[in-house]
């Protein structure tokens, strides 16, 4: 492991593909960097969904701490909705790439039709994962610590930072199995600590290329897992 003050990685790790097996395995890998560091006390489990709930139940599971759901849907571009220009977070807040933005040309009725679009999912998806469940455990004076399966560029999971911050933690760790340089380097302004085993320098970069199994997880697969957290006493 290295560890740059705001950075740790594994430097076994540099550049590989294929490395974990599914998200799960990524979560047990996280989790053993997590649990013995004194600093992270008293943390509350934020899993970005879909993709960092496999993991971020592992992470939670080891820890022993509460998981809930932090809901953050990008803004997506109309001819290219696998790309974003933003993020809407579970808490309402907008955050939109103004640089990004400019280059695409985008109409104001174009990029409202996005923002209520992502809103609206936001809004449906904290309904289905979180409604009835009970209230949601507080952030405050606490360690969030933020969950997604990898980190291509890095924006969504700036707005999840930005949205935890408002509920005053007591510190920030983003916790990720593999990213790209860029975006880990960038996070890690953001955050106070960033963990990220396989952070790999290459401009074609790819989350699902460090996985031996990857595939799309839905939102069924995300209510089972959140069924199990409940068995755990995890929710």
């Amino acid at each position: 492991m290295l560890d740059t003050g705001r950075i740790i990685e594994d430097r076994a790790m540099r550049d590989r593909l294929g490395v974990f097996e599914d998200r799960t395995d990524a979560g047990r890998k996280l989790a053993a960097v997590l649990a013995p560091m004194e600093t992270i006390g008293d943390a509350v489990v934020c899993a970005i969904p879909a993709g960092g709930v496999p993991p971020g139940l592992e992470v939670a599971r080891v820890l022993k701490a509460p998981l809930r759901m932090a809901v953050v849907r990008k803004v997506q571009i109309p001819w290219n909705p696998e790309a974003g220009f933003g993020a809407v977070t579970w808490d309402g807040r907008v955050f939109l790439n103004r640089s990004l933005m400019a280059g695409l040309d985008l109409s104001e009725a174009e990029v409202n039709a996005a923002v209520a679009k992502a809103r609206k999912n936001v809004e449906e998806r904290m309904e289905k994962f979180a409604g009835g469940h009970g209230r949601e455990p507080e952030l405050l004076g606490r360690t969030a610590i933020l969950v997604d399966d990898g980190l291509a560029t890095g924006y969504t999971m700036l707005a999840a930072i930005e949205a935890a911050r408002a509920e005053s933690p007591r510190q920030v760790v983003v916790a990720v199995p593999t990213g790209s340089l860029h975006a880990v380097t960038f996070i890690a302004g953001k955050a106070d600590l960033v963990v990220c085993p396989n952070i790999r320098t290459s401009r074609m970069f790819a989350v699902a290329q460090a996985y031996e199994r990857w595939h799309d997880i839905t939102d069924q697969e995300v209510q089972e897992l959140l069924i199990q957290a409940r068995d755990m006493g995890l929710i």
